[in-house]
C-alpha cells in the first residue's frame, strides 16, 4: 500500500467515524468507513516511471500506471514495480586473453532500459542479474576475439561489436536502447614499461627524421647563397658586416674593419699626377702635399 493511498483511506475512515459520533448517523458514518476499507484494499498509485504488472487470479491482467490505479481485492495482485527509467550497470573482465594471448582487465559500463515491461517482469527471473550476467560474458568473448592493439587504438569498434553481442544475446527480454562504453583498460606492468620504451624509441626516431630533414632544408639554402655570393662578392662583404654588427651590437664595442679603401685613393692620386692635363688637387687636403715632390716624367 502506497503511503498518499494510506492517508486517504485514514481521512475517510476518520470521517465516517466523526459522522456517527457528532451527528448521531450510522448509516452514513458506516458508508463512509467502509468506503476508506474499499480504498486501502483496492487505490494504488505509481510514479511517473514506474508501471506495475497485475496479476488477476495468477494470469497477467496487464500494466496499470503511472498514476492512480485500482486493484480488485482478492481478485488482483500487483506482481512486480517495473522502473522504465534509463538504468547503467558496470561489466569488468579480469585477466582475460586477448587473440594475441595478453592478458589484461578491462572496465566497461552498459546503459539500459526496460522496453517491455511484461515480458521483462513474466518472462525473465531476474532481469537486472541476467542483463549483467550477459554483458560480463560478451565482454570476455569479445576481449578473446581481439588484439591488444586494436583493444587500445579502436575503443569505439570495441563499444559496437560489444553491444552487438549483448543486443543478440538479450533479443526478446524486452530489454531496448543499449550502449556500451569501455572505461578502462590495464595491461601486465612489464608489458606497459614495454610498450613506454617502444613508444620513447619511436619518437627518438621521428625526431630525428625531423632533423636530418631540417639539416638538409638548410645545407640546400646555404649552396643557394653560396652561389649569390660567389656571383656578386660586395654581397658577401655586405653579409659579413652585417653579421658582425648583430654580434657585438649589444656590447658597447668598436669595431675595426679593415678595408681597400685607402690604396683605391692612393691610386687614383698617383694617376692625377701622371696626367699634367689634369686638374691639380686642392691644396688644403693632406694628399695635396705629398704630390708635390714626386719628380715629374
Amino acid at each position: 500500500m502506497n503511503s498518499a493511498v494510506l492517508v486517504i483511506a485514514v481521512i475517510v475512515i476518520a470521517l465516517g467515524a466523526a459522522v456517527v459520533q457528532l451527528f448521531g448517523q450510522p448509516v452514513i458514518g458506516g458508508l463512509l468507513i467502509l468506503l476508506g476499507i474499499i480504498f486501502a484494499l483496492t487505490l494504488r498509485t505509481a510514479a511517473e516511471w514506474e508501471r506495475a504488472v497485475v496479476l488477476r487470479l495468477g494470469r497477467f491482467a496487464g500494466i496499470r500506471g503511472p498514476g492512480l490505479y485500482f486493484l480488485i481485492p482478492a481478485f488482483e495482485t500487483v506482481y512486480a514495480t517495473v522502473d522504465t527509467r534509463r538504468q547503467s550497470t558496470r561489466i569488468s573482465a579480469e585477466d582475460t586473453l586477448t587473440a594475441d594471448a595478453v592478458s589484461v582487465t578491462m572496465d566497461s559500463i552498459m546503459f539500459w532500459r526496460v522496453s517491455d515491461v511484461k515480458r521483462a517482469a513474466t518472462e525473465l527471473t531476474d532481469y537486472q542479474s541476467m542483463i549483467a550476467q550477459v554483458a560480463q560474458t560478451s565482454l570476455r568473448e569479445v576481449i578473446s576475439a581481439t588484439t591488444l592493439n586494436d583493444i587500445l587504438s579502436e575503443r569505439e569498434a570495441m563499444d559496437a561489436k560489444l553491444r552487438e553481442y549483448i543486443t543478440r544475446k538479450s533479443e526478446g527480454w524486452g530489454i531496448g536502447d543499449i550502449a556500451v562504453e569501455i572505461r578502462d583498460v590495464k595491461i601486465p606492468p612489464e608489458l606497459n614499461d614495454a610498450m613506454s620504451r617502444n613508444a620513447q624509441a619511436e619518437k627518438e626516431k621521428q625526431a630525428r627524421v625531423t632533423l636530418a630533414s631540417a639539416e638538409i632544408a638548410i645545407a640546400q639554402q646555404i649552396a643557394a647563397a653560396s652561389q649569390i655570393y660567389q656571383e656578386n662578392p660586395v654581397a658577401l662583404q655586405i653579409r659579413q658586416m652585417g653579421l658582425i654588427y648583430d654580434m657585438n651590437k649589444d656590447r658597447g664595442v668598436t669595431i675595426l674593419v679593415p678595408t681597400d679603401m685607402a690604396n683605391a685613393l692612393g691610386a687614383s692620386i698617383a694617376l692625377n699626377v701622371n696626367n699634367p692635363n689634369a686638374t691639380p688637387p686642392k691644396p688644403f687636403t693632406p694628399f695635396a702635399q705629398n704630390v708635390g715632390s714626386v719628380p715629374r716624367s
